[in-house]
């Protein structure tokens, strides 16, 4: 999705895009790591307008994933949606060396360079933010039996699981003569 600057000078613009996940080469990335399946398209929405002397982008972007849960392994399917407002000004030619306090409107600032702005990147940036760090089926996802694997949360294994305190597993099995 790109945006011409001279047009946002004259008025908003809303623009909508549906585009499959393999249109944005960090989510291509995703998918062959294997943390994440996109199972619908990625949904944009944007405004854009200009302000005093910036671009200021509000959108949303929306999709679907299956992932993995790091607790039971099984798969289950996510929805993703995020809301962002992204800054956008001209490069500038500031000293590398000079020391700059940033506003908090500078802190989600993007530099753009030329009459469009290209926001692909940000848009999938979105996206894997709306992916967890480490994905979960449930909140009471119990997990696997660390002894025979079993997945806990279709039903108890039957294992001993005494409570151990893994710290100190490795005295467990100190013998002290008196």
């Amino acid at each position: 999705m790109k945006i011409r600057v001279e047009d946002t000078k004259k008025k908003t613009l809303n623009l909508n895009e549906v585009e499959p996940a393999v249109h944005y080469p960090a989510l291509v990335e995703l998918e062959k790591a294997g943390e994440a399946v996109f199972t619908a398209p990625v949904s944009v929405e944007v405004n854009a307008q200009w302000e005093y002397d910036h671009v200021r982008v509000n959108g949303s972007v929306q999709s679907a994933v299956r992932l993995t849960c790091s607790r039971c392994l099984a798969e289950y399917q996510s929805e993703i949606a995020s809301d962002f407002t992204i800054f956008y000004t001209q490069a500038g030619k500031a000293s590398e060396d000079e020391e700059v306090e940033l506003t908090d409107e500078e802190l989600i600032s993007v530099s753009y360079q030329g009459e469009e702005i290209d926001l692909d990147f940000e848009i999938s940036e979105q996206v894997m933010m709306g992916i967890p760090y480490k994905p979960l089926c449930s909140e009471s996802c119990k997990g696997l039996c660390p002894d025979c694997g079993a997945d806990l949360n279709a039903r108890d294994c039957g294992c001993e699981r005494g409570e151990i305190n893994l710290k100190m597993s490795a005295l467990k099995n100190i013998k002290i003569d008196k």
